[in-house]
């Protein structure tokens, strides 16, 4: 078996230039990376992770909870933590917590006892009090979220000023009759969203009656759900804002059911601007959610203060207005 020793001797370094280049030390030049990346290569040797682990006090795993582990939201998110601990020779974790406060404890228990060295979490459900006694214990960086006395490891997304730019976009095209399909009233993203419809149409001057907005699920039965309850209330309306994208293409379904044309008879945009969005016909006017980009910035985050004893700093992320298809101009 191959030693540390052998790779050093080829690569001409000492033993523990080669160990802080396994561990991924920014404290070696790049071309003496290489050189002993190379001798690695070369002699075949594979780095004992246990045994680096007993050394460092490290498992150099990052864990993480998501609400779910399907839907095209959560892929990117996933995807992107996972690409940038692997870039720098770290591995992942993933664990659900469906949502729900006991299960996403759960999930954070779990990996905990993974001895993981810190935890990325998109919850929904766990509150600020206990995020707050669990960052004393390990060190957790939030994704989509905004906790009050945790903003150095806050990435969260301007959710309120992204739907209400989505409204704004709306009235600018000629609508006045404008409805909100709102997700669950126990998500902060959700409520910040249709937070931001209101401002937008109160700054317009324009009426939020009772049944202008209804609360349904993130999901494409969300978007069925809450056009059957639009309609049943009889309130007239030529768009519709929808908390995310997949609740907008439920929209598309429940339109194509009642043979309403999309924009001709009924304006829809969405929010995240999942992949689907751009294929669905017509093409999906939507709110860009960088998910991925948050995503990664988080892991990286994690990376630097966990690894490299870096401070944690939080970061706002913006939402922008894509064009596409699904919104009619009244004005012309």
């Amino acid at each position: 078996m191959t030693t540390i020793k052998e790779v050093s001797a080829l690569a001409g370094v000492s033993q523990a230039t080669v160990s802080r280049v396994m561990n991924s030390s920014e404290r070696v030049a790049d071309a003496t990376r290489r050189k002993v990346k190379a001798a690695m290569l070369e002699l075949g040797y594979q780095p004992n992770s246990a045994a680096q682990s007993l050394a460092s006090n490290r498992s150099n795993t990052i864990g993480m909870v998501v609400a779910s582990l399907d839907g095209p939201f959560y892929g990117p998110v996933m995807s992107g933590v996972e690409e940038e601990l692997r870039g720098r020779n770290k591995h992942l974790i993933i664990a659900s917590g469906h949502g729900q406060a006991q299960q996403e404890q759960e999930a954070i228990s779990f990996l905990s006892s993974r001895q993981v060295d810190g935890l990325i979490l998109l919850t929904e459900s766990v509150d600020a009090d206990y995020l707050k006694g669990l960052n004393a214990r390990i060190p957790i960086y939030l994704i989509n979220q905004h906790i009050d006395g945790l903003e150095s490891r806050n990435m969260w997304l301007d959710n309120e000023g992204g739907c209400y730019a989505a409204t704004q976009y709306l009235i600018s095209m000629g609508h006045s009759q404008i409805v909100c399909a709102g997700g669950q009233s126990y998500k902060q993203d959700a409520n910040e969203r249709v937070s931001g419809f209101i401002k937008a149409m109160t700054e317009a001057g324009l009426a939020v009656s009772e049944g202008s907005i209804v609360r349904t699920v993130f999901e494409f039965s969300g978007g069925l759900d809450a056009m059957q309850q639009f309609t049943a209330s009889g309130l007239p309306f030529t768009a519709v804002v929808a908390g995310n994208d997949e609740m907008a293409i439920g929209i598309y379904e429940w339109a194509a059911q009642h043979k309403i044309r999309i924009p001709e008879d009924l304006s829809v945009i969405g929010f995240d601007d999942v992949l689907m969005a751009n294929y669905v016909k017509p093409r999906l006017t939507t709110m860009n959610f960088p998910a991925y980009e948050m995503a990664r910035t988080s892991a990286r985050m994690a990376l630097d203060e966990v690894y490299a004893k870096r401070s944690p700093q939080g970061m706002e992320f913006k939402p922008n207005l894509v064009i596409r298809d699904s919104v009619r101009d009244l004005n012309a």
